[in-house]
């Protein structure tokens, strides 16, 4: 990739647009897209723009703009070409979804590398044939070695240089402290269209209610239980004729396209937290 990506937000102000893209064209880069959007509610701007810096070196072009960012109290990242960011999956018995994005990282689909993978379940319980030799991590947990477990989970993201955590379907709740480490750099799929059935065996929930539709959810992970800001999420119809397992078996297609939406929206730097939502740049 010969692009790089530069995400911002700050307090609105008039000017900051004008001022960006008079950066780039003063350094003769190439503008190849360009996102913005004023949220009057919370006062934020947000704005995201991809450019071919031409013969810009990135280190310089950091250090110049952070003067202007500065001057527009921005929270700003410049993303340099070629950046894989390393992804740690974590899943627990179905594997669906962790199958699903490696297969999208193996044919490009998805730029990031995957240092590690975690589960609480051994590697032969799984079905999926896409682990190939990337390391993997069997972390036993019950309620008493929870927080040793945790510990370790973070040992392995902080010595991995790890991004992003993906729960791809890992069915164990964090701890408040492993949210909270976690915050803004874990993303959760849930088997429900949240915020409606909530917690265990969503899917049993809907067909009780005799429900028309179920979906997933991809969110941000946060101490409040299935809560967290919210980045992705899509329906599949159903009918009265179709029985739970029936959805469950609907509902794993509908989960793997949330989640490797939600991911990839994240690792390509279009998806800004504001407040409780998001702002997600299609």
């Amino acid at each position: 990739m010969s692009t790089a990506t530069l995400r911002l937000s700050c307090p609105i102000r008039t000017g900051i647009s004008a001022r960006v893209t008079a950066f780039t064209a003063d350094r003769d880069c190439i503008i190849e897209e360009a996102q913005q959007f004023s949220d009057r509610r919370t006062g934020r701007f947000f704005m995201r723009l991809v450019f071919d810096p031409q013969a810009n070196d990135i280190g310089s072009l950091r250090e110049a703009f952070a003067s202007i960012a500065e001057n527009f109290e921005m929270e700003w990242d410049l993303r340099e070409p070629g950046w894989v960011p390393k992804v740690v999956l974590m899943v627990s018995a179905f594997d669906h979804c962790l199958g699903d994005l490696l297969y999208r990282m193996r044919i490009g689909e998805i730029n990031m590398e995957v240092p590690a993978i975690i589960s609480n379940h051994p590697r032969e319980k799984l079905t999926t044939s896409l682990i190939g030799d990337i390391p993997y991590h069997h972390l036993p947990i019950t309620k008493d070695t929870k927080p040793k477990q945790e510990a370790e989970v973070r040992r392995i993201v902080k010595e991995t240089g790890a991004d992003l955590v993906v729960l791809a379907r890992y069915m164990q709740i964090f701890s408040d402290e492993m949210s909270k480490h976690l915050s803004g750099m874990c993303i959760n799929i849930h088997h429900s269209f949240l915020p409606g059935f909530k917690g265990a065996k969503p899917y049993h929930q809907a067909y009780k209610r005799g429900v028309k539709m179920i979906g997933a959810t991809s969110h941000y992970v946060t101490d409040d239980l299935d809560e967290g800001p919210i980045i992705a999420q899509d329906v599949e119809n159903v009918s009265h004729t179709e029985s739970p397992d029936d959805l469950v078996a609907k509902g794993r297609d509908v989960e793997r396209r949330v989640l490797a939406k939600a991911v990839r929206a994240h690792l390509e730097d279009r998806v800004f937290l504001n407040g409780d939502r998001t702002v997600v740049f299609e």
